[in-house]
């Protein structure tokens, strides 16, 4: 009787094991698969890159957005177009944020940090308060505005030809780019997505480590934000997802290098919006630059032949 017993059990702890697993089990299964997928592709390569981030010029290009912006009035009118809500969102977030999570993040941290948590909390709370700032900036508040940011300095850079190839452009001079802007042709969505939310949260646990952990939770985020500055100016080549992941891959230390200083800026309270425009301005000049110039970093062929070698390589033989 027991024997039978202990069968039926078996077999019905068989059966549990061989049930499908329900919605919330595969969907737990791909957010682990995608974050080891993430863990693979940002910790691969990273002495490579820092050494490549290191030897890079393009960490200077932030810092000419804000030299360029400054001097080129015709430049600021999408950014003061946006100024009061941007505004309201950055002193709305970052005080929020330190009245309800500086205390709470604070007790935890001084057990790993001792007496540098006060210093490692503070910029916890500033990255954390630029990502949201960022992610809701970013997906309703600046969308056309960034976009026409980057458009009018590549006009301003007598970038013209590649500019037509998304946008309608009107008759005019280049000292006033932005009255030259038309309609949008072709309009990317850079938003804050679901892979940048995963790096986001599966690299907050750094800044339990002291001091070391925190420059490396603001270099992985710096990566991550250099490989999408050139998002407009991939389009406007009309390359493919192949062809910018070749690109990209090609220069990471150019782009971690640039989204480094990139993140710095945006995560200073109140004047990261100011420093979200004046990087894509950066990032404009840089993409200007790779038209203008032929140089190891700025072969803009080289995607292109790649992709046609792939492509060759494909054909069968006969």
């Amino acid at each position: 009787m027991s024997s039978n017993t202990s069968s039926s059990g078996a077999v019905a702890g068989g059966a549990d094991k061989n049930q499908p697993k329900t919605r919330s089990a595969r969907a737990m299964d791909a957010v682990g698969e995608k974050a080891g997928e993430i863990f693979k592709e940002d910790f691969g390569n990273a002495r490579k890159v820092a050494v490549e981030a290191m030897k890079s010029r393009a960490y200077l290009y932030p810092l000419k957005g804000i030299a360029y912006f400054l001097s080129h009035r015709s430049l600021w009118k999408p950014f003061l177009s946006r100024l009061g809500p941007l505004l309201t969102l950055s002193a709305g977030v970052v005080g929020s944020m330190f009245a309800f999570t500086y205390l709470p993040q604070l007790a935890v941290l001084v057990f790993v940090n001792g007496p540098l948590a006060v210093v490692s909390t503070v910029l916890l709370v500033l990255s954390e308060s630029s990502a949201i700032i960022n992610g809701v900036a970013r997906g309703w508040l600046l969308q056309d505005a960034i976009l026409d940011t980057f458009d009018g300095t590549l006009l301003a850079r007598d970038a013209a030809g590649i500019v037509a190839e998304g946008r309608e452009l009107r008759a005019g001079s280049s000292r006033d780019p932005m009255r030259r802007l038309g309609k949008v042709l072709r309009s990317p969505f850079d938003k804050f997505g679901p892979k940048a939310m995963i790096r986001y949260l599966i690299y907050l646990p750094l800044n339990f480590i002291p001091v070391v952990g925190t420059v490396a939770f603001v270099f992985l985020q710096g990566r991550n934000r250099g490989r999408s500055v050139h998002e407009r100016y991939f389009q406007l080549k009309k390359w493919s997802n192949a062809q910018k992941k070749d690109w990209v891959d090609t220069h990471v230390g150019a782009y971690t290098s640039f989204g480094l200083i990139a993140t710095v800026l945006e995560m200073i309270p109140i004047a990261s919006m100011f420093f979200t425009y004046t990087n894509t301005v950066g990032a404009a000049l840089w993409a200007a630059d790779i038209e203008a110039h032929s140089t190891s970093l700025t072969k803009e062929t080289a995607p292109n032949l790649r992709a046609a070698a792939d492509k060759a390589a494909e054909k069968p033989e006969l």
